[in-house]
């Protein structure tokens, strides 16, 4: 990106605009001090939850959704008035439902999602990693029939160096001009194929701020960052970082207000920025169930704003009624989807559960483990639990059940591993699933520091469920006395056959495993990052939900058991840890 060419062209309009202000304040008589009162919302990681409905297990009311934030919206513009309100968008909007596959691969004429945000009045939109994940195809679609600018600084042209997206936008609201930075977290290419990102490249996000931000103090009496990067930590901050929006707001002076996601951790903090200033950072969650507000009071005199304040907190939406314009604008979208979620696909003669995955083989994991041998011809499977609760029922499958069973748009991989790279790809996905037991009083799994005091039971496993990869096609041990790097041993193959180190094998796994999310191959399995890519011997086109799908329909009732070819040891302590553990994560123990 040729920085300092943009800007040349950025600080040029910024001096335009300067003269124009200027002349107008000479040309008019001085306006003595006012007070203006601003709210500015944010909504983050809605994952398609438009309505208030839950499409995944066919019942109303669902909790939070966009038609809940419509009725807390326009109740403050009622009160305030419009020009008062701001609203803003922070991406992974467009992937994680019924609602939203629906309009992004079955009607593809108008996308929903672009005409709920224009019916809401959005202000701005940034970008999500998984608003990238549905592909070029969808999210230029999306992004085109939005009537609000979709912003994001740091997604460039490789062909130009210049953004692929506005980056940011200067609105203005009751004589107060207030600027908008959109920034997405930078970890895409690790996570997924470069043909849904192609033509692009996402730089470091406190790079980016520091060439933008001292053009916005300019042209903007208020600076805000749109960032899906969630809050992060000192710690733990690092160029490139995934979560990095505290720390980038520590190290960047002028921001005002941060709004951030990505991480579905509810946040409200004030850090104290290089320049000595202070930045608000809020945090919605996701699902729509809060949204993240801060209120600006502030003092502007003939010579600019004199004091301002700004306060941040995050609302839960979930009591408020959906809205009912809300509701009967978007009546014939919402019954499409019904019925599309609705559709049965096939049937299953047992039920599939996703909590006993953290203790075991389960029929949950073990499904998708079958799937993607069947599909791929490999000779491994590494897969994960990818929700913390999903239930499958025993009888009809339907095709919200495939988002329970899998619930983004993955492709899948077959990648060739040795043999010690699976063993030591294992190593590192146990290593951050289960602590070293010192007695069978212990924790098995691996708990963040005052787990119990958390309020969400999914927030106090500190590794996210979604890393927990276990393998299929193996027989293996996990011994969970040891220490970490120490625990796997791999019996055999799961025919008989023996295993063997120095082999190389043909290993099925998501596209977000296969670029390297989580780390398991890179860290784990020790493969450098560039030369993931070379280890991908086959992909699929299409998603693996997809691939699910029709292999229900084919074979019509499918009998999901465990395939019993691993287990925790010695069993009889982890029997005993396990009902500790569910007693912490669960209201009950799960069904098994």
């Amino acid at each position: 990106m040729n920085f300092q060419k943009l800007s040349l062209t950025h600080r040029f309009l910024a001096m335009l605009c300067a003269a124009a202000i200027s002349l107008a304040a000479t040309a008019a008589p001085a306006a003595p001090d006012h007070e203006v009162r601003l709210t500015l919302l944010e909504t983050s990681d809605v994952h398609g939850n438009y309505f208030p409905y839950d499409f995944l297990n066919g019942a109303a009311p669902g909790e939070g959704s966009l038609a809940r934030v419509a009725t807390y919206v326009d109740s403050l513009r009622a009160a305030q008035g419009d020009d008062a309100v701001l609203l803003f968008d922070n991406g992974d909007i467009l992937q994680g439902q019924p609602s939203a596959y629906y309009y992004n691969f079955i009607r593809t004429d108008r996308h929903l999602c672009a005409d709920i945000l224009n019916h809401l009045r959005y202000d701005a939109a940034a970008m999500g990693n998984h608003d990238i994940e549905t592909g070029h195809s969808v999210y230029d679609r999306w992004v085109s029939q939005c009537q609000m600018p979709v912003l994001g600084a740091n997604i460039i042209r490789t062909d130009t160096g210049e953004p692929y997206l506005q980056p940011y936008t200067i609105l203005e609201r009751k004589g107060i001009r207030i600027a908008v930075l959109g920034l997405i977290t930078t970890g895409i290419p690790q996570w997924l194929p470069e043909n849904l990102w192609s033509g692009l490249k996402f730089e470091d996000m406190e790079t980016v701020t520091r060439h933008y931000v001292p053009l916005l103090r300019e042209q903007a009496d208020i600076v805000i960052g749109l960032f899906h990067s969630g809050m992060g930590s000192a710690e733990h901050y690092a160029p490139m970082a995934e979560n990095a929006s505290a720390e980038v707001a520590r190290r960047v002076p002028g921001f005002d207000i941060v709004f951030c996601g990505h991480d579905h951790r509810p946040a409200e903090r004030v850090v104290e920025h290089a320049g000595g200033g202070k930045t608000v950072i809020v945090n919605p969650g996701a699902n729509a169930h809060s949204i993240a507000r801060a209120d600006v009071v502030l003092r502007k005199g003939k010579h600019g704003i004199t004091t301002m304040k700004v306060s941040g907190k995050v609302v839960d939406v979930t009591a408020c009624a959906p809205s009912a314009d809300f509701m009967a604008h978007f009546k014939e979208q919402c019954d499409e989807v019904k019925d599309f979620a609705a559709e049965t696909v096939g049937r299953s003669d047992a039920p599939m559960v996703t909590t006993p995955a953290f203790f075991g083989p389960s029929a949950f994991v073990d499904f998708i483990h079958q799937m993607q041998l069947e599909i791929s011809g490999a000779d491994i499977s590494f897969a994960a639990p990818l929700a913390f609760d999903a239930t499958i029922a025993e009888g009809p499958i339907t095709v919200s059940d495939l988002f329970n069973l899998y619930r983004y748009e993955n492709m899948l991989y077959v990648m060739e591993l040795t043999g010690r790279e699976v063993k030591d790809y294992l190593e590192f996905s146990y290593s951050g699933w289960v602590q070293t037991m010192a007695s069978p009083s212990d924790h098995l799994l691996l708990f963040r520091p005052n787990a119990a005091a958390l309020p969400d039971p999914w927030q106090r496993l500190k590794t996210p469920c979604y890393s927990f990869d276990s393998a299929a096609g193996i027989r293996y041990t996990v011994d969970a006395t040891r220490l970490p790097g120490r625990r796997v041993t791999i019996l055999g193959m799961a025919d008989g056959t023996p295993f063997d180190e120095a082999a190389t094998y043909r290993c099925a796994l998501n596209s977000y495993r296969g670029n390297g999310g989580g780390r398991h191959l890179t860290e784990g399995a020790g493969i450098a990052a560039g030369e993931l890519q070379g280890r991908i011997v086959w992909s699929s086109d299409k998603d693996l939900r997809y691939y699910m799908l029709q292999i229900i329909r084919r074979m019509g009732t499918v009998s999901p058991r465990p395939l019993g070819l691993w287990k925790f040891i010695p069993e009889d302590w982890v029997e005993t840890a396990r009902k500790a553990d569910e007693r912490l994560l669960l209201p009950s123990p799960a069904a098994h």
